[in-house]
């Protein structure tokens, strides 16, 4: 039986874990803080799917396990160091489920990195309460191509989340960057887009996202140029009241934000780069002044 430890079951490693148990084969463990019960997550297509996995919160009492993955923000990385020294064995693989474009880069000095398999994830969903989740849509998964990728794809065969290979995953990760680099905005005023859009608010969405393509297209990714008027597409039309993603619901909620993994990386490697990043360095100062919290890399 093939054992996954899930660290972090907050939206996304709660939502994974629950899919992963509908299938047969698996034996899961969700490696957490506090305690909790049962997770119940409500699903677009398949109503509430439900799990009654063992729960763990003393990183003493787990053992090495077949496959980890690390569902917590980009900011908590040496926080799980205690339950990465129990979790991962001679032949653990470590899939990191998380924002931004530096997966290895952030794990290299706890994990092996020919045992890392970096993951995108498009899953929009929301916790609600310990162990409760509201997936919004279907989920879409993307790992690099080769014999790790595989097999972590495979792990997701009878499930509802779309998982593939691709030969091309810098590609994936900086498309899905240049999609959501713009939430700095709603994080930033605290509104949703489209009842205040205008001309200016329309170039700084427009500045945002051209400069992640840009930074993206450097470092080796296929962006397409399309990818700009879908983004100002969708936040033109935002309607009031709705969210800007997680990194709104971490401000308002008071909690640390991912800034760097979603911004602060674009102005980073765009200065190595020589690739001026105006206008994400200047709402990372803003959101920074802002009193709210956050981490820098």
């Amino acid at each position: 039986m093939t054992s996954i430890a899930v660290i972090g079951p907050g939206a996304i490693g709660g939502a994974l874990a629950a899919w992963l148990a509908q299938g047969s084969g698996f034996d899961i463990t969700l490696c957490a803080r506090t305690p909790l019960g049962d997770l119940r997550v409500e699903t677009p297509s398949d109503g509430t799917i439900t799990a009654s996995p063992l729960v763990l919160t003393d990183p003493a009492s787990a053992k090495p396990v077949d496959w980890v993955l690390v569902c917590t923000k980009t900011y908590d990385v040496d926080s799980i160091k205690p339950w990465l020294d129990h979790l991962v064995g001679s032949q653990t693989r470590v899939a990191i489920v998380q924002n931004g474009v530096e997966h290895v880069k952030l794990f290299a000095h706890l994990v092996a990195p020919e045992r890392i398999v970096p993951v995108m994830i498009n899953l929009p969903a929301a916790r609600t309460a310990p162990g409760r989740i509201v997936q919004h849509r279907e989920g879409v998964i993307a790992v690099p191509a080769g014999r790790d990728g595989e097999d972590f794809v495979a792990l997701f065969a009878k499930t509802k989340i779309r998982a593939v290979a691709d030969p091309d995953f810098v590609s994936q990760i900086w498309v899905k960057l240049a999609g959501n680099c713009a939430a700095i905005v709603p994080s930033l005023t605290l509104r949703a887009t489209g009842p205040v859009w205008g001309e200016g608010l329309e170039a700084i969405v427009r500045g945002l996202v051209e400069e992640c393509a840009a930074v993206g297209r450097a470092e080796g990714a296929q962006i397409p140029s399309s990818i700009v008027e879908e983004v100002l597409e969708r936040f033109r039309t935002m309607p009031e009241g709705a969210s800007g993603g997680s990194l709104h619901a971490d401000r308002l909620a008071g909690n640390p934000m991912e800034i760097d993994a979603r911004n602060g990386v674009i102005v980073r490697l765009g200065r190595q780069r020589g690739i001026p990043t105006p206008m994400n360095a200047l709402l990372v100062t803003l959101l920074g002044a802002s009193g709210s919290p956050w981490v820098t890399a």
